[in-house]
This record gives C-alpha cells, sequence and structure tokens, in this order.
C-alpha cells in the first residue's frame, strides 16, 4: 500500500496509538501494569505500520492496555480515542 490508499481506519489507529504512547511516556507516576500497557502500545503501533491489523489481535490489546491503564484518569481521554478506532474495524461477532 501506498500512502495514498491507506486504510483511513488504520491510519486513525496509528495516530491514536502514538498520541496514547506519548501521554503515557510523559506520565510521571508509576502504576503496577504499565509495561503491560506499552507493550501492547506498541503491538498496536507494530501493526498499523504493517498496513493490515487483525482485528482479533486489536481487540485483545485493547482490553489489556484498558486493563492496566483504566483507573488512571489522566490517560482516560487517549484510551477512549484507542478504543474508538479499534471500533472503527466493527463490532466484535456475537457469540
Amino acid at each position: 500500500m501506498t500512502g495514498s490508499d491507506k486504510d483511513p481506519r488504520v491510519a486513525e489507529l496509528g495516530t491514536a496509538v502514538s498520541r496514547l504512547r506519548r501521554e503515557l511516556a510523559a506520565y510521571q507516576a508509576e502504576f503496577p501494569d504499565r509495561g503491560i500497557a506499552e507493550d501492547e502500545l506498541a503491538a498496536l503501533a507494530a501493526m498499523t505500520a504493517d498496513g493490515a491489523p487483525e482485528i482479533p489481535r486489536l481487540r485483545r490489546s485493547l482490553l489489556l492496555i484498558a486493563g492496566a491503564i483504566g483507573s488512571v484518569s489522566a490517560l482516560s481521554r487517549g484510551l477512549s480515542d484507542v478504543r474508538g478506532a479499534v471500533e472503527l474495524f466493527g463490532q466484535p461477532p456475537r457469540g
């Protein structure tokens, strides 16, 4: 894919992930699951760089990130943006 035909959902996800990674890096307080959040954000960034993220993996990463930083109010906006970008890929199938 060239820059002109990149999926806009992937671009939006990449932007949201990048923003949250910067916010997390700037957040000085430590919390127990920070490493999990950093690892999963790195995985999401890699998926957006590849251009074709695996939707089940996106959802898994989102759940792990939300669990890791969900109680950190300073990061809630960035987390919400990532969640919204993941949701652009469609709703999960109903079991």
